[in-house]
């Protein structure tokens, strides 16, 4: 397959890492990538300089690996609070625009948000809060939720991220296992038109959650609540003056603690540092998205996601304006998204596969009623694309102009593993490279490089944003990433490089469907099916059950569009669209209709949850991150009036 895009004088002229790679001696960007990752000294210094990050101490070394990769450390003899890289830019200059989703919107200056950062502190150092506390920030993107995690890492503290519409039990583990003594939170929200009362959801936390001693309630609503002995408004805190002091921390203290969700066992807490994730965050934006100072970054999430913290860190540190979203992606109608970008002038803009698709739904004119002409670039992450979705992003919503960058790493990676740059050409679906600094490899199960086959997507070497370990638990961490091959990062996913260069994820690895000796990712399945020449698929899910000759067969879990019927025949025909495509030896068992399939409330799928629903497993883990729980249920409910012959 050919490029769809490709880089003009315009964005060649403009383009950030083409500049940075030129002044160092670099012509192409495969020069440039080996000097990242084989120079780790020289390249990350010139990231440095590239970034402008403010440093109270020069750093003397760049990294060191004596007790081994998993736990390098950076800027070695630095002295840096990365709020200071983020709040050092022209106080004139719009820092942060919000819109609510009942319509309301704020403008802050950088000036105007560093006086905020600042009373902020000044009042949890009045509170009491001092370095090493663990700060929970259970709010909506708003300007107070920007605010607060300036803050807390101003001082010290070490905050974590909680998903907004979690349930109060999600938020009490996470609560508990951290020892949090501050939670900060808000009176409620709004989610297509309806409130959310998330203070009530807060209280019964914190119930859960006896070393919490102090909630910090914003008035997001205005609506009536019940302040408790341990309660104090946001407004009270912020109004106990200024003070213009930051902490004084090393590049590896940590700032963030950050939950991701996981299928089995309790969520696993990755430990962050202001060296690391910040610059991560700052540097894949620079390089990959080409985000520059008087651009507008808007990307579609959440806090507890770990693109809310790289949304706030990265687009700051960059002296870029950001711009934070706390509402629906289709209320009040399936134009939100495109006058947000209309109305604020958003240069970049992210958002997920998922909500693509789901944006597909109400078809083309909702986008085409808003001006997008001042979209730069696209970006998304959370799932592999199939072609369609990926094609009407681009043509629809770019009008083919605009680069879409296609980004995938993870909250313990603080950012990318593979991505797009605007200096260079770009396939439907697919990533151009792997992120300058990171040694992406594709490897059999051997550890040793593979190429025209999908393998395991493997890390040769350090950098900067990787995790210090998982919170009271670096056993975990090393089995999770380090235990297959020796100093080499797994990943998790499956990948391929095409005979161009270009990488592919082929889904999670655990998620690998294996025919009868045959292996293939859940994505090929996947995009087959949505290649059904009707356009009945909207979206698919594929998974393995067992079977007593093949191993595993491959059963299809299938959303369809509005206009279609599930019937036996178009069942018949999406099983030979797969088969045509992809070989008969892998055209599925069954293909099963459904509604709406599990999804995380960053849009992840959960292919190992739809197969033990439908397998009638009760165990199926930590679900505590799904946005929609109902289609767990619905599947469960199929494979109990369906069980499979092949069981």
């Amino acid at each position: 397959m050919g490029a769809a895009w490709y880089p003009s004088d315009r964005y060649l002229a403009r383009s950030r890492l083409r500049r940075f790679a030129a002044v160092h001696g670099h012509r192409d960007f495969p020069s440039l990538y080996r000097w990242s990752i084989n120079d780790l000294d020289g390249f990350w210094r010139a990231v440095d300089r590239d970034l402008g990050l403010v440093w109270r101490t020069p750093y003397e070394r760049v990294c060191d690996s004596s007790r081994g990769i998993a736990w390098t450390t950076w800027w070695l003899g630095g002295r840096m609070n990365y709020v200071e890289s983020a709040l050092r830019h022209d106080p004139s200059r719009a820092a942060l625009v919000f819109e609510g989703e009942e319509g309301v919107t704020r403008r802050l200056t950088y000036g105007e948000l560093a006086a905020a950062v600042r009373r902020c502190a000044a009042g949890l150092r009045a509170l009491g809060v001092g370095p090493g506390d663990r700060v929970g920030i259970f709010l909506p993107l708003t300007p107070e939720c920007v605010v607060a995690v300036l803050a807390v890492s101003a001082i010290g503290a070490i905050f974590t991220p909680i998903f907004s519409g979690y349930a109060s039990d999600a938020i009490a583990g996470r609560l508990r296992d951290c020892a949090a003594s501050v939670l900060i939170t808000a009176d409620g929200f709004r989610r297509r038109g309806q409130v959310v009362q998330m203070k009530e959801t807060a209280d019964a936390a914190v119930d859960a959650a006896p070393s919490v001693r102090l909630v910090i309630v914003v008035r997001r609503l205005g609506r009536e609540v019940r302040l408790r002995e341990r309660d104090v408004w946001w407004d009270d805190v912020v109004a106990r003056g200024t003070d213009d002091t930051f902490a004084d921390t090393t590049p590896e203290d940590p700032y963030m603690l950050i939950y991701t969700s996981g299928t089995t066992g309790r969520p696993k807490g990755a430990v962050h540092v202001h060296g690391g994730f910040p610059v991560k965050a700052a540097q894949d934006l620079a390089h990959v998205f080409d985000l520059q100072p008087g651009d507008l970054l808007w990307w579609f999430t959440d806090l507890g996601w770990m693109m809310g913290p790289w949304l706030i860190a990265g687009g700051l540190v960059l002296g870029a304006t950001i711009l934070v979203y706390d509402g629906a992606p289709d209320f009040p109608d399936a134009g939100r998204v495109w006058s947000i970008v209309a109305r604020h002038r958003v240069t970049h803009l992210g958002i997920s596969p998922t909500a693509i698709r789901g944006l597909m739904r109400a078809g083309d004119e909702p986008v085409r009623a808003h001006d997008r002409s001042s979209l730069f670039v696209l970006g998304s992450t959370g799932e592999p694309w199939n072609p369609e979705p990926w094609w009407w992003y681009f043509r629809v919503a770019g009008e083919q102009r605009a680069p879409l960058i296609n980004y995938s790493g993870g909250t313990e990676c603080a950012g990318g593993i593979l991505g797009c740059t605007t200096w260079t050409p770009l396939k439907p679906t697919g990533f151009a490279c792997a992120v300058p600094g990171i040694a992406a490899d594709v490897a059999d199960e051997r550890g040793r490089a593979v190429r025209g086959a999908v393998g395991e997507l493997v890390i040769r070497g350090p950098w900067p944003g990787m995790t210090r370990g998982f919170w009271r638990d670096p056993e975990k961490y090393l089995a999770t990433y380090w235990s297959r091959f020796p100093d080499v990062w797994v990943h998790g996913d499956w990948a391929r490089l095409d005979d161009d260069g270009f990488w592919y994820i082929e889904g999670r690895s655990d998620d690998t469907l294996k025919v009868g000796g045959k292996r293939v990712g859940p994505a090929e399945v996947e995009s087959a099916a949505t290649a059904h020449p009707g356009g009945a698929v909207l979206e698919a899910a594929a998974v393995g059950i067992p079977h007593e000759l093949k191993g595993e067969a491959i059963v299809v879990f299938v959303v369809l569009r509005p206009g279609h019927e599930p019937t036996a025949a178009l069942e018949a025909a999406i099983c030979d669209t797969i088969a045509q495509r992809l070989g008969r030896p892998l055209r599925p068992e069954a293909v099963r209709f459904v509604t709406d399939l599990p999804r995380t409330r960053n849009a992840k799928i959960l292919r190992r949850v739809i197969r033990g629903a439908y397998l009638g497993h009760a165990d199926l883990g930590d679900l505590s991150a799904l946005e929609n729980p109902a289609a767990v249920d619905r599947i469960r409910g199929l494979g109990a009036k369906e069980r499979p012959r092949v069981d």
